[in-house]
């Protein structure tokens, strides 16, 4: 794929602090990760996991409980309308309530509204659609308990679940902020091609993480539940915010989202944050970028937690 086409300058895009967030990070989950065993894939994500968590801020309190039959983690500061189903990233590989543990604690304390971390079943001992199942499983849970506004949110993988769920519920749904989301967009044009081999993640991982995800079946065909872009219907979907990393594989599946819901005639906006890598969530507390990637996200969730829109004047390109 994209043979011929000169890949950009990374030395030149990155800066020195997103740099030294790459080399901090290979030293537990080398760029060669697919390559390893799923057990030993697990035991270095979650090594990494565990070397950038940085705490969660004082006053946010947890209770692990299950939400429609599958774990999860619900974070507080004190008595809320607004809750956020918050799905974590992984490739549908890696991952669980410990890997964004102190993400979800900071959205939590920076809004005040109640988050709901989800721990669906990984591949490859659960392919698709346990993923999604589970994803909805929680959704429907929390509707049934919590009557306020609900936002769908999550990173990567996890931002391909909270848009699936949202297909499925967009009446129910107050609002979805997706970060570096995975839609299933066209792996033949835009960042695709042009970063297909980026830092942090790569077509070829891609590719693997695919394969696993499916347990090696053919890739659904028009299935909103794995790819949300090939839903034939993009009307009545909630106010939708993406945050896309410029060096990633991934970042023209937020435009092209934005794109299709604009179309539809609904509020969407897309953020494609300079000089910042796939998974840079965990960068947030060494690199400015990424701190204010996280800004976006945390802006996001709270506007559209309190039910308000202020993006009318973004430009769509």
């Amino acid at each position: 794929m994209g043979s011929g086409v000169s890949q950009p300058d990374y030395g030149a895009l990155l800066d020195d602090e997103v740099r030294a967030y790459i080399a901090r990070g290979a030293t537990f989950y080398p760029p060669n990760a697919v390559d390893l065993t799923i057990a030993q894939q697990r035991e270095v994500y979650d090594a990494m996991c565990a070397a950038f968590h940085a705490g969660r801020p004082e006053g946010v309190q947890t209770w692990d409980e299950e939400w429609g039959g599958v774990s999860c983690r619900r974070y507080e500061t004190g008595p809320s309308d607004v809750t956020v189903v918050y799905y974590h990233g992984g490739g549908f590989v890696v991952g669980g309530l410990h890997s964004h543990d102190d993400v979800c604690a900071e959205i939590c304390d920076r809004t005040g509204f109640r988050v709901v971390s989800v721990d669906y079943a990984l591949a490859p001992e659960h392919p698709f659609p346990a993923c999604y199942n589970d994803a909805l499983a929680v959704f429907e849970g929390i509707a049934e308990v919590y009557k306020g506004p609900i936002i769908m949110a999550g990173d990567s993988a996890g931002g391909n679940l909270a848009a699936a769920v949202t297909h499925h519920a967009r009446d129910r749904v107050a609002g979805q902020v997706l970060i570096y989301p995975g839609l299933g967009g066209d792996p033949t044009e835009g960042s695709y091609v042009e970063h297909a081999n980026a830092p942090e993640l790569t077509t070829r991982d891609m590719l693997f993480y695919q394969k696993v995800r499916t347990g090696g079946a053919e890739v659904p065909v028009g299935d909103a539940r794995y790819a949300p872009l090939h839903d034939a219907d993009f009307a009545a979907l909630p106010p939708t915010v993406c945050v896309t990393a410029q060096c990633d594989p991934l970042a023209s599946d937020g435009e092209a989202y934005r794109n299709a819901i604009a179309a539809a005639g609904g509020q969407a906006v897309w953020f494609n944050e300079a000089g910042l890598v796939h998974g840079c969530l965990r960068a947030r507390h060494m690199s400015q970028r990424a701190a204010k990637l996280f800004d976006r996200v945390v802006e996001a969730v709270d506007a559209l937690g309190q039910g308000t829109w202020p993006y009318d004047e973004m430009p769509l390109d």
